[in-house]
């Protein structure tokens, strides 16, 4: 019996250290603040992004109220940025700023925040091929502009505020022409009212953007189609006064066939008239008609006619 309780303790305690015979719970060395923040910075300077995400993890984990715990937060920022973690670099940016609003480097936060929203809106392919990037979802890029502005509008005096003023310009020119892509499509559905509120916000809030005359034309045909003449001929005004050159036209909305709709444009379009080369005899074309009346086409008598 005494010889049974030996062999059972032997090995519930084997059983016990097997754990950390096989790579169980193993703990981290202890190693120190300045050790594990210039180990993050010398990763960071090496392009090794997710060994500085790593490391200055661990730093915030171990001395959260160390004295490089806020400049461990910013470069945390920075780290994730550059390892194509957007959302992880918004949040920290979010929480950097919560938590440090009167920091003296939180222009920084902003500055990064609105870089990564920037870049997120800008893919591989979009980097290499001309993809046009103006008729996609904008909300990344009315973050970074949201956020860009907010950097402007609090430290106009900030060394990043330059280079945020430039990215604006460009941001605000794709949302105007995102905004007439839209309006475009409404018009295209015969949604008038919504293709003039479109139309009206981009003159109104997206001034001097190149996208601000196609604005004014599609308010023009929108008033025009709703019957709005007033409106529609002081959108015109607007616009032949300040583009002159404009080629303005009237919309008019396609009206295709059912047999055009199914196969993409392919059979059934309307065709142009084309212009007589010589004077028609009237008898003779009353003859023609008569003819063309009474001769089938092939794809009217495998349809039974209901296409024509």
């Amino acid at each position: 019996m005494r010889l049974v309780k030996i062999v059972s303790i032997i090995t519930l305690c084997t059983l016990a250290s097997a754990c950390s015979w096989f790579g169980g719970d193993k703990e981290l060395p202890d190693i120190p603040e300045q050790q594990l923040y210039d180990e993050a910075i010398s990763a960071l300077e090496r392009s090794e992004y997710q060994v500085a995400v790593d490391k200055l993890q661990l730093l915030e984990a171990r001395y959260p109220f160390g004295r490089y715990s806020e400049q461990a937060q910013l470069e945390l920022i920075y780290a994730y940025h550059n390892n194509y973690e957007p959302d992880a670099a918004s949040a920290a940016a979010d929480r950097f700023i919560r938590l440090h609003p009167s920091h003296e480097n939180i222009d920084y936060a902003y500055y990064l925040k609105g870089l990564t929203a920037f870049e997120q809106d800008r893919t591989f392919f979009e980097k290499y091929l001309p993809i046009d990037i103006t008729q996609r979802d904008p909300g990344a890029a009315l973050a970074s502009f949201e956020s860009f502005s907010t950097l402007l509008n609090r430290y106009p005096d900030s060394q990043y505020a330059p280079d945020a003023q430039k990215r604006m310009v460009f941001l605000k020119n794709r949302l105007a022409t995102y905004e007439v892509h839209v309006a475009r499509y409404y018009m295209k559905r015969g949604a008038f009212v919504a293709a003039a509120n479109r139309g009206r916000f981009v003159v109104e809030n997206l001034k001097e953007t190149p996208a601000v005359p196609d604005a004014l034309a599609v308010m023009f045909q929108a008033y025009t189609e709703l019957g709005m003449t007033d409106l529609a001929n002081s959108a015109q005004e607007v616009l032949l006064s300040n583009y002159p050159d404009y080629d303005l036209k009237t919309y008019r909305q396609e009206n295709k066939s059912l047999m055009e709709t199914a196969t993409f444009g392919l059979l059934g379009g309307a065709e142009e008239p084309v212009p007589p080369t010589r004077a028609i005899n009237p008898k003779a074309a009353e003859a023609a008609k008569e003819k063309a009346k009474q001769e089938r086409s092939f794809f009217d008598k495998i349809t039974f006619g209901v296409f024509e």
